[in-house]
């Protein structure tokens, strides 16, 4: 199968599905930080590929609800709109096969309610974190290993120069079940 991981830099699930032996290919406008198949560049350069599969992980920072207060300014100066409509060039591109992730965001009211929320402790990790799953051709995911040990660690981060990208990196049994569950043809 042929799956393109957009905007993805860490390179998570793409190592998942190459795991199971799938072509897969990440990209972002950042470099990958691990080895593997990655276009560096924007994902619409290559969205007309023949893709089978494609999860994306647009940027949340102008979508998501944790910067509500931030809405006004986003809006002014066009950085919501942009956001909004990258996000959705995404949802109509031609691949039969999509799931598009995001925090709890304004697409929820802007487009549709997403299809799925699942959360990290329901693969694996002691931890909180519900991100929204717009699905297309696709089963909502199955939990895979309900955890207990529940915390917000991801929330409260501490301050520091790379907190944006360990935030937005996704978790590895999520990833996994991705792969597992809609690796299949």
């Amino acid at each position: 199968m042929k799956v393109l991981v957009a905007c993805e830099y860490s390179g998570v699930v793409r190592d998942a599905f190459l795991a199971l032996g799938h072509d897969a290919m990440s990209c972002d406008l950042l470099p990958t930080d691990r080895p593997g198949p990655h276009y560096e560049g924007d994902v619409r350069d290559v969205l007309d590929y023949p893709w089978d599969l494609m999860i994306a992980h647009p940027p949340c920072t102008d979508l998501s609800v944790s910067g509500a207060r931030h809405f006004a300014a986003k809006r002014f100066d066009g950085r919501q709109q942009a956001s909004v409509s990258f996000f959705m060039t995404l949802a109509r591109c031609a691949v039969p096969r999509k799931a598009i992730e995001n925090p709890v965001s304004i697409m929820s009211s802007m487009w549709r309610k997403p299809d799925q929320i699942i959360q990290p402790w329901m693969f694996g990790h002691g931890e909180t974190k519900a991100t929204c799953l717009w699905l297309e051709g696709l089963q909502p995911l199955t939990e895979t290993n309900v955890v207990e040990g529940r915390e917000a660690r991801v929330h409260r981060m501490p301050p520091s120069e790379d907190r944006w990208k360990l935030r937005s990196t996704t978790y590895q049994g999520i990833a996994n079940a991705m792969a597992e569950q809609w690796g299949a043809p």
